[in-house]
Parts: C-alpha cells; sequence; structure tokens
C-alpha cells in the first residue's frame, strides 16, 4: 500500500523502487480487540523508531506506516504516539507514517501465510519468530488458547 505502482508484484515492491510498503490488510472485530488495544500491540512488536527500516531489512517498503481508513483511526493512531512518547517507551522518536489508506495490492499466493509455511526458513527462524515470541509474551490475554 502508498506506493504510485499499479497491481506491482510482491518482487517489485522489493526493490523499493514502487513506493510501496509491505503491509497487511486487517480485518478484526471491535468486540474483542478494540483499535488502541490493535496499535499498541502494532507498536510493540516492531520497532517504530527507524526511518525505512526494520532489522536488517533496509528501505521505504520497510517502513513503519499506518494507512488509516477514517478520522477516528487516524486520531488514535496521533493520540497513541503522543501517548507513547509520552510515557518514554522507546528511547527514539517514533517515526511511524499515518497516512490515508490507498488501494492494498495482496501479494502473491506464494508469500501468504509464509511463516506457516516456510517455519525452516532463516528468516523466519531470525526475524519472524523472535517478534511472535514477543508478542505471546506481552499480549497472551489476546491469544486464543488453542493457539498457545
Amino acid at each position: 500500500m502508498g506506493g504510485q505502482t499499479k497491481n506491482p508484484t510482491y518482487k517489485d515492491i522489493c526493490t523499493g523502487a514502487t513506493g510501496h510498503a509491505e503491509v497487511i490488510d486487517l480485518e478484526y472485530d471491535a468486540d474483542e480487540l478494540s483499535f488502541d488495544e490493535l496499535l499498541l500491540i502494532f507498536f510493540k512488536t516492531h520497532n517504530p523508531t527507524t526511518l525505512n527500516r526494520q532489522g536488517n531489512d533496509i528501505g521505504t517498503q520497510y517502513r513503519s506506516a499506518i494507512f488509516y481508513y477514517n478520522d477516528e483511526q487516524k486520531q488514535q493512531a496521533e493520540a497513541m504516539i503522543k501517548r507513547l512518547t509520552a510515557e518514554k517507551v522507546f528511547d527514539k522518536p517514533i517515526v511511524t507514517e499515518i497516512t490515508p489508506a490507498t488501494e492494498f495490492y495482496k501479494a502473491e499466493d506464494y508469500h501468504q501465510s509464509y511463516f506457516n509455511n516456510n517455519p525452516r526458513n532463516p528468516y523466519c527462524a531470525a526475524v519472524i519468530q523472535p517478534k511472535l515470541h514477543k508478542f505471546a509474551k506481552e499480549f497472551t490475554e489476546k491469544i486464543r488458547p488453542e493457539l498457545l
């Protein structure tokens, strides 16, 4: 999402030349999880203080970004950043982009459920697994018991 190229492939986005960010299109049940809780999970499971970078992944496609669908989501995202900044949750300033949602382009089938389908992939083991452990540790009450 967020780029200028129409119908980009995952490989196109990986070049950084399309302007898109790698994102997920997330549907959630507000009765189960509030938007504020979702924002908190987002901020606490990645590094929102590094511009155009997540770990060893570098480029605009790896920027920390929230694409909002309405003014309420925008205001809540801005308020969360102010809260986390005031609470000094991070040592550096939050650089997360808050931008209106544009067209979402789904990655190709081989990239869907990538972690589940490639658990032995070195990237999955080194990058994704630690994030899942961090999530499970901080948000255990949000995980369905059968997934623990």
